[in-house]
């Protein structure tokens, strides 16, 4: 036997807000049935096409140190220097950027939501191939 992924959670300190914010940069919505609301210690959030959750759980405790789990990211259309600026758009904060250090179009961008949870900005499927150019 064997175990499956059932969810991601992430500890934050508002869940209804943090799940709002992740459901803008990743296009998930809520589950059918369950929609979050402001107040509930618990959200949980869908991805459309593939069925991925998260799950947003409210901790007393604020983040004291880097992740030791991270979101990586790839655009869906599009590519990634494109996806940093829809990013930043979104109020994302930049951590570091890892661009062009394996070369011309290698590389990534790492970025905190508004709670400080990192996650990167990769190269889309296509750049990743090199069937596009990207920066």
């Amino acid at each position: 036997m064997v175990s499956f992924v059932s969810h991601t959670s992430v500890d934050c300190g508002n869940a209804y807000e943090l799940s709002g914010w992740w459901k803008q940069l990743l296009g998930y919505v809520d589950l059918d049935g369950d929609p979050n609301e402001p107040g509930h210690q618990e959200c949980a959030i869908r991805d459309p096409e593939s069925g991925h959750e998260i799950l947003f759980l409210e901790v007393s405790e604020p983040k004291s140190v880097k992740n030791r789990i991270h979101f990586d990211l790839r655009p869906r259309a599009g590519g990634r220097d494109d996806e940093v600026e829809r990013v930043r758009g979104l109020g994302a904060r930049e951590v570091a950027d890892h661009r062009g250090q394996y070369g011309p179009g290698s590389g990534w961008v790492v970025f905190a939501d508004p709670e400080g949870n990192e996650f990167c900005v990769l190269r889309s499927d296509a750049e990743a191939a090199g069937t596009t150019p990207s920066g």
